[in-house]
């Protein structure tokens, strides 16, 4: 029996899905972000799941993902949204696997490749309408395009770009990233190019920005039961999908005075009932919730005191007398009526419900619920 262990619920993952599906505006396709091992959820089987309900494209950072999802058997469309390295090239064009694109040189390489393979490239541009990272810059999309439509072997699937802020309330910069966007569109409608698929919205656009869903939109953390911003006003009832559980270790009855942890940085103020459970910062569990996370036992919220180490933790069930040692405990997740978000562990350490998946997720126990039995179940 594992100390500590990751649930992923493939249910609550089929419900997000089909609410991202509900509200992408009609005949948008829809892309499911899973990439860095699906934000932790583990990508084969996440990519499995979606596929059963019907997911148009998957995304991924890395043309090594993309191999070990083709190797899990999952046959639809993959776009590697950092793009292929050099090496890959070939390998990734025979195979099938779409590719973003944001560099003329390596758009040059991608090309040969594709004529050594002979088998055209499958491509999306990628156009910088403000997020000051990866793209084209807007003012030099018109030359990047010519130049890119005569080279052999490349089809242009798509064009892409990504908003700085749509997370955020005031939404004037996405519009302006969007007029940028479509007059980039409309270069490419002038010169006789037609895009199968042009795509910005993450799941912050997707839930408050329908005219950017253009003919694909791009949900990743909302797919995982997280809005993308605690400001997000849309209506909706999203379902974890990971939890972290583990189980209390020993039980002991210490006086007050006792100093509990590496660093002596807790101490008790009456007899106290505490309780040692095999969970770390090895397992993804913040260091930074040292004496300030909650975790569930027995249906009810109980402290961490002292220093969360790197196996193990100490919490205070002094006000739950009837908890036993094998007790579940419940780090992330549901227990009776009571929860503990990845948005409430991620205010506390002052960071965001991504990373806080991210770094559960490469827990190496891991247990996967509710799988489809039927291809396109809901």
């Amino acid at each position: 029996m594992a100390l500590s262990w990751v649930e992923i619920d493939l249910e609550a993952l089929r419900r997000n899905f089909f609410q991202a599906r509900d509200r992408v505006f009609p005949g948008a396709h829809l892309l499911g972000v899973i990439k860095s091992d699906a934000y932790g959820h583990g990508m084969v089987s996440v990519a499995r799941e979606l596929a059963a309900c019907g997911i148009d494209f998957l995304g991924v950072s890395k043309y090594w993902e993309a191999e070990v999802l083709l190797t899990g058997g999952i046959n639809i469309p993959i776009i590697v949204l950092l793009g292929f390295e050099v090496p890959d090239m070939e390998e990734g064009v025979r195979r099938g696997v779409r590719t973003v694109a944001f560099r003329l040189d390596h758009l040059k390489l991608l090309s040969r490749a594709a004529c050594v393979v002979g088998k055209s490239a499958k491509v999306h541009l990628k156009i910088d309408t403000g997020m000051g990272r990866l793209g084209v810059p807007c003012d030099k999309a018109a030359s990047f395009l010519e130049e890119a439509f005569t080279l052999p072997g490349i089809e242009i699937e798509g064009v892409l770009s990504h908003f700085a802020s749509a997370d955020e309330p005031d939404k004037s910069y996405c519009a302006c990233q969007v007029g940028r966007f479509r007059q980039v569109l409309q270069i490419m409608a002038d010169s006789g190019h037609p895009i199968a698929y042009a795509h910005m919205a993450n799941s912050a656009a997707l839930l408050e920005l329908p005219h950017s869903h253009f003919h694909l939109a791009r949900p990743g953390i909302m797919l995982y039961g997280s809005m993308p911003s605690c400001a997000s006003c849309s209506p909706l009832d999203l379902m974890p999908v990971m939890s972290l559980k583990s189980r209390i270790l020993q039980l002991k009855e210490v006086p007050a005075g006792c100093t509990i942890g590496y660093g002596r940085t807790f101490i008790t103020q009456k007899p106290s009932l505490i309780a040692t459970v095999p969970v770390g910062y090895d397992d993804g569990y913040p260091r930074a919730l040292s004496n300030q996370g909650r975790v569930l036992v027995g249906g009810k919220r109980a402290a961490v005191v002292g220093r969360v180490s790197m196996n193990l933790i100490t919490i205070d069930v002094t006000d739950i007398p009837q908890s036993r040692e094998d007790d579940e405990v419940v780090l992330l997740g549901s227990q009776g009526q009571e929860r503990i978000t990845a948005d409430e562990i991620a205010g506390l350490c002052e960071t965001i419900s991504y990373e806080v998946y991210c770094s559960i997720g490469k827990n190496r126990n891991k247990l996967f619920l509710n799988a489809s039995l039927i291809e396109g179940r809901k």
